[in-house]
């Protein structure tokens, strides 16, 4: 298979996958309507490699950093917009992550942004671990909004002051209000982009995801850990679901599912969940649809939890309630489990002293940095044990 890419199109409309000689005359056809200047490029397939993204911002002085990475669910086929991401990245080695940070660092400066933030996105090749970069953006995107709110690092506010003359560690992070924006951030919590599709409105649009977007929305979440921000973020969208598992899909075969599976749209997470609450296992999932196996371990483990709620709840321990929470279900998927009230289960909840907690966005102070007193009303404190840092409010 081959990559069509019309030249200067938004959103990767008018190319697509061409697995045949057929859809490749289709596709080049369609590009080259596509494209105001009747151009297309025809680029190696990277189907199924996993795909990243790095947000990078570099100064006059050349000083470069990365501000986030973040990691796509889906592998190569599916455009990023149409794909649940997450930050920062979970499956690359250290040795990897480091060449790309570099390879990043080059390809900004090769480029020619003198100041300011770009976007970056690689695929790896997930048998050999070979890298390609596959797109830049030399501005901030879609994702620059993401990485922004994830690491509480204002990337369109530095941008401007960068344009203007200034070096990131002339610029005070406003998180912490003590250390420079050459900082590179480093959150301890996961953040889940999940896109939202409404074919019903678009009947004759090929409810498929290729590299074309067709999403017309999307929710963010943090959490503590994988399963709370993805749970919330599918709360989110606000389709009828309370988390990871849609109950109607319990109705369908096994070989119409494999079949979905294959083919990527917009209920595959759901998909997944199902699979793996019939017991398929993650090898074949993952031939399936090309998802990373440390993903697919993840959604095991909560469907293994969803499987146990068949059980009716009698005095549920603090330490189980911690376990469901951390994995994130909320009330109202344990209501729906459990044959009860939202508001029972919440009172029993709170009865175990399990209460929800807030924290705040904020990008850590490195151990090594010399700390002044925060001239804002915010002030930064290590935790004793973990060496991590968090906001306190006076």
């Amino acid at each position: 298979p081959v990559i069509i890419r019309p030249a200067y199109t938004m959103g990767g409309s008018g190319g697509g996958v061409a697995k045949t000689e057929e859809a490749f005359t289709t596709l080049a056809e369609r590009g080259l309507r596509a494209s105001p200047i009747g151009e297309i490029l025809v680029e190696e397939s990277v189907l199924g490699w996993k795909e990243f993204e790095l947000e990078v911002m570099r100064d006059r002085a050349d000083n470069c950093v990365v501000v986030c990475s973040i990691e796509n669910l889906d592998p190569m086929g599916v455009h990023t917009g149409d794909s649940i991401t997450v930050a920062p990245q979970q499956t690359l080695t250290d040795r990897e992550y480091q060449t790309m940070r570099d390879t990043a660092f080059e390809v900004i400066r090769a480029v020619g942004v003198e100041t300011g933030g770009s976007n970056i996105q690689f695929a790896v090749d997930p048998a050999t671990g070979r890298q390609v970069v596959i797109e830049m953006n030399p501005r901030v995107s879609r994702s620059s909004a993401l990485a922004s709110k994830a690491t509480g690092f204002p990337i369109a506010k530095i941008a401007a002051r960068l344009a203007v003359g200034y070096t990131l560690d002339e610029i005070i992070n406003d998180i912490t209000g003590t250390t420079p924006a050459s900082f590179e951030p480093s959150i301890d919590y996961i953040v889940a982009k999940i896109p939202r599709f409404d074919f019903a409105k678009f009947p004759s649009v090929d409810s498929r995801l290729t590299t074309s977007m067709k999403s017309v929305g999307e929710t963010m979440a943090i959490g503590r850990t994988f399963g709370e921000a993805l749970q919330k973020g599918l709360r989110g969208l606000e389709i009828g679901v309370n988390g990871l598992f849609d109950d109607r899909l319990t109705e369908i075969a096994d070989s119409e599912l494999a079949e979905s599976l294959e083919t990527p749209g917009a209920e595959r997470i759901f998909q997944l969940a199902e699979a793996l609450r019939r017991g398929w296992a993650v090898e074949r999932l993952r031939t399936l649809t090309g998802v990373d196996p440390w993903f697919l371990y993840q959604l095991k483990r909560m469907t293994e939890h969803d499987v146990e709620l068949e059980v009716s709840p009698v005095d549920i321990s603090v330490d189980r309630w911690r376990e469901l929470k951390t994995a994130g279900f909320s009330d109202a998927r344990l209501a729906e489990r459990w044959g009860v009230t939202e508001s029972g289960v919440r009172a029993a909840r709170q009865a175990a002293g399990v209460v929800p907690a807030f924290k705040v966005v904020d990008t850590p102070v490195p151990v090594s940095s010399k700390r002044r007193r925060p001239t804002t009303t915010r002030r930064t404190t290590r935790r004793a044990k973990s060496g991590r840092w968090t906001v306190l409010r006076r």
